[in-house]
């Protein structure tokens, strides 16, 4: 997975681990920011969570370069999950772009293009 995941990051794409549960999906994930140096934060997705706070999770991640793991990432409703969507594009495309800050949530946030989104998701 090291290799797939940081093809994943060299591309400014997102990288989604797949596997059974406790098959260490989120740990390796957490293994590989600490080899890199990033820190890791990793989120407990909910049906209670909404596109405004994933919306500031993407920012605080864009903004100081930081590693996001979205653990039970299929919790999410599907409201959430069309925004969130559109928020992780908006991101990964001003670091395809290079540029140095960008648009979200009407909000400009300074870029640090090392940030990284990691999803992980379980069955039922």
């Amino acid at each position: 997975i090291y290799v797939t995941a940081t093809q994943a990051l060299h591309l400014s794409m997102g990288c989604a681990p797949a596997g059974p549960a406790g098959t260490g999906k989120t740990e390796t994930t957490k293994d590989l920011a600490s080899a890199c140096g990033k820190a890791c934060y990793v989120f407990n997705c909910s049906g209670e969570m909404n596109y405004e706070s994933m919306g500031n999770i993407f920012k605080g991640l864009a903004s100081s370069g930081s590693w996001g793991c979205f653990d039970e990432f299929n919790r999410l409703v599907p409201e959430v999950l069309s925004v969130c969507s559109v928020q992780f594009k908006a991101v990964t495309d001003a670091i395809k772009q290079k540029k140095k800050m960008f648009i979200l949530q009407e909000d400009e946030i300074k870029l640090d293009p090392t940030c990284g989104v990691f999803i992980t998701m379980n069955p039922g």
